[in-house]
């Protein structure tokens, strides 16, 4: 099993749904992003798609934003660039991810946001930033913010008021 670098983590709590708006933005202003990788991780519920859609949000998408979960992939052309939004809930096999042809997007610019990343396990680049949800008894989330790369540092250094 190979074990990912990890740069720098941080933890936040997201006492409402706000604050997972909040965190969007601010993500959404953050040097760099509309090239990196992120992954999403979390039980069903947490609030991955949530996140993605407050992220898109605040990237200029308009109109209705679908989950992937049934068609894997949704993309967004922008004028800041391409995003694909990824859900593998459905995949049986990280192998799919190769058969799907899904290598060219993520060697390609762009931001990819991955839900459900442990289903492509060992298909996948290392991800710049990580984002790990947990939901509290309260409906609070307990945010874990993981860089892998140098790009993610600067993520989370675009993030210094997010404490």
């Amino acid at each position: 099993m190979r074990h990912l670098p990890i740069l720098e983590t941080r933890h936040l709590n997201w006492p409402d749904e706000a604050a997972c708006e909040r965190f969007a933005r601010e993500l959404a202003r953050c040097p760099g992003l509309m090239d990196c990788s992120i992954e999403l991780h979390g039980t069903l519920g947490a609030g991955k798609t949530s996140l993605v859609r407050h992220l898109l949000r605040a990237l200029g998408v308009t109109g209705r934003i679908k989950s992937p979960s049934y068609a894997v992939l949704e993309s967004y052309a922008l004028d800041q660039g391409e995003v694909s939004h990824f859900d593998f809930y459905r995949f049986g096999d990280p192998r799919e991810w190769e058969d799907a042809g899904f290598r060219d997007i993520f060697t390609a610019p762009g931001l990819k946001l991955s839900e459900w990343p442990e289903k492509a396990a060992g298909m996948l680049p290392v991800a710049d930033l990580q984002i790990w949800l947990a939901v509290n008894e309260n409906e609070s989330r307990n945010v874990k913010l993981v860089a892998g790369t140098a790009r993610g540092q600067v993520l989370l250094e675009g993030l210094e008021g997010q404490e």
